[in-house]
C-alpha cells in the first residue's frame, strides 16, 4: 500500500501544480508591469472605487485598507471593500484595475448576482468541510474505515463546488470592471488593455485553484478505490 503523503497518485496533481506556478508568476509579473504605468485620471485605487460606487449609486459600501499583497476583497455581508496598500494608495493601471474588479463584486451584490450570493453562503461550509475532509479521509485511509473516507470525499466535494462557483463570480466581476471603467470614461482605450491584462492574469489563479481542487478530488477517489484492492 502506498503512503498517503508519498504515493504515486501525486502525479495526478502535477498539471495543477504547474498551472498554479505559472498563474502566480504571470499575475505578479503583469501586476508589476502595470504598476509602473500611471493612470491618466490620477485616481488612486481607493479613489477609483469610491468614484465608481458614487456614480453607480451605491452608498452602503465602505472602503478600507488591508495589509497583504493582492489581499483585496469585497465582503458582501459586511458591505466592505478592502484594498491592499499597492492598490489603495497607487494611481497605476494595475491598482485601478484591481480596485474596479472589487467594485464589480459590489455591483454584483447590488444586482443580486446569484453566483455571488451562493459563494458567500457556502464559504463557511466549504472552509470547515475542507479541513474535516482531510482529517476524515486520512483517518479512514489508515484505519481501513471506508465510510470515513467516503465522508471525507463528500466534504471535499463541497470545496470543489465552491471553487467552481468562484469562477463565474470572478470572471463576471472582471468584465464588469472593464466595462464600467470604459463606460464612465475613467480609462482611455489603450489603458483598458492594460487593465484587462491585469485582470486576466488574476483570473488565471482562480482557474488554477479550481483545477487543483478537481484533481485533488480525483486523487482521493483513486486512493479510496485502491483500498478495495
Amino acid at each position: 500500500m502506498p503512503f498517503f503523503w508519498f504515493d504515486p497518485t501525486f502525479v495526478l496533481l502535477i498539471p495543477a501544480v504547474l498551472l498554479a506556478a505559472y498563474a502566480q508568476f504571470r499575475v505578479q509579473a503583469t501586476f508589476r508591469r502595470y504598476s509602473e504605468v500611471r493612470s491618466s485620471t490620477g485616481y488612486t485605487g481607493a479613489q477609483i472605487a469610491a468614484e465608481l460606487l458614487r456614480r453607480k449609486g451605491i452608498a452602503n459600501v465602505t472602503i478600507e485598507p488591508i495589509q497583504g499583497m493582492l489581499a483585496d476583497n469585497y465582503d458582501p455581508r459586511a458591505k466592505v471593500l478592502r484594498l491592499s496598500p499597492d492598490v489603495y494608495q497607487s494611481d497605476s493601471l494595475a491598482a485601478i484595475g484591481v480596485a474596479a474588479h472589487e467594485t464589480g463584486h459590489a455591483l454584483q451584490d447590488r444586482d443580486g448576482y446569484k453566483p455571488l450570493a451562493l459563494r458567500a453562503a457556502i464559504v463557511p461550509a466549504a472552509t470547515l468541510g475542507t479541513n474535516a475532509a482531510w482529517i476524515l479521509f486520512i483517518i479512514g485511509l489508515f484505519t481501513h474505515l471506508t465510510p470515513l473516507m467516503d465522508l471525507g470525499i463528500l466534504f471535499f466535494l463541497g470545496y470543489v463546488v465552491f471553487s467552481l462557483v468562484t469562477l463565474p463570480v470572478e470572471f463576471n466581476a472582471s468584465n464588469r470592471a472593464v466595462a464600467v471603467l470604459q463606460g464612465e470614461g475613467l480609462v482611455l482605450p489603450q489603458e483598458a488593455q492594460g487593465v484587462r491584462a491585469v485582470l486576466n492574469a488574476a483570473a488565471l489563479t482562480y482557474v488554477a485553484a479550481a483545477t487543483m481542487a478537481i484533481l485533488q478530488l480525483v486523487r482521493l477517489l483513486v486512493l479510496r478505490e485502491s483500498r478495495r484492492d
